[in-house]
């Protein structure tokens, strides 16, 4: 039985909703605030590893690739652009369930730290991931050299990983243990944000010793 619940298992999210699913959710985890929590990096290991066997899915490695990037693109596109319309009246937002100004304060450290490059780092942190391009949206960075960065960010994560996760899927191990390969990937993949979370609070404890 998998240690995760249901709506965030992977595999049943593939096994019950397919190829549409899959492109919803990364679309949904890439541009839309709310959809910070979904499983972007197992989704997409655990997509090319059912790709192997044509379990759930039967479209060939390539089309997954393709349909994947465009689905994390026009994610990004549409947090660009909810940022753009929206992005000083979120800063001002207060925090409610599904929203928190620490998730964006982040996001904007992240941009404010890397720049244009950003957007392409940004796709291989969760939650960051998500929050990145509403700050670039709602910092007026240029359209041009968001898309540039989108669709090369976009490309790398999905081709990426769902690769990896199509060649891995061929290893007799990792087959075997697909459900402790997974919690590794989510476990590795909130290090960075773990160590952001570290730091933000030492830099907050060191102000507040400055101030006594």
């Amino acid at each position: 039985m998998s240690p995760m619940p249901s709506f965030l298992d992977p595999q049943w999210l593939i096994s019950a909703f397919g190829l549409v699913g899959i492109l919803l959710i990364v679309f949904a985890e890439s541009g839309l605030l709310i959809g910070f929590f979904l499983p972007g990096d197992s989704l997409l290991f655990t997509t090319g590893l059912l790709v192997v066997d044509g379990i759930y899915l039967h479209q060939p490695l390539w089309l997954m690739c393709l349909l994947v990037s465009i689905a994390a693109v026009l994610g990004d596109q549409f947090g660009y652009a909810f940022g753009r319309r929206f992005g000083p009246a979120l800063f001002r937002r207060p925090d409610s369930r599904l929203f928190k100004q620490g998730n964006l304060t982040r996001a904007q450290r992240f941009f404010e730290r890397y720049g244009a490059r950003s957007i392409v780092l940004a796709r291989f942190v969760p939650i960051v991931r998500t929050f990145t391009p509403v700050v670039a949206g709602a910092s007026r960075m240029r359209y041009r050299q968001f898309l540039i960065y989108n669709v090369l960010g976009g490309a790398l994560w999905a081709c990426g990983v769902t690769t990896l996760g199509y060649f891995l899927g061929r290893v007799t191990f990792v087959r075997s243990n697909i459900e402790l390969i997974l919690i590794g990937i989510v476990v590795v993949s909130v290090i960075p944000v773990a160590v952001e979370l570290l730091r933000a609070r030492r830099r907050s404890r060191g102000a507040a010793a400055d101030v006594r």
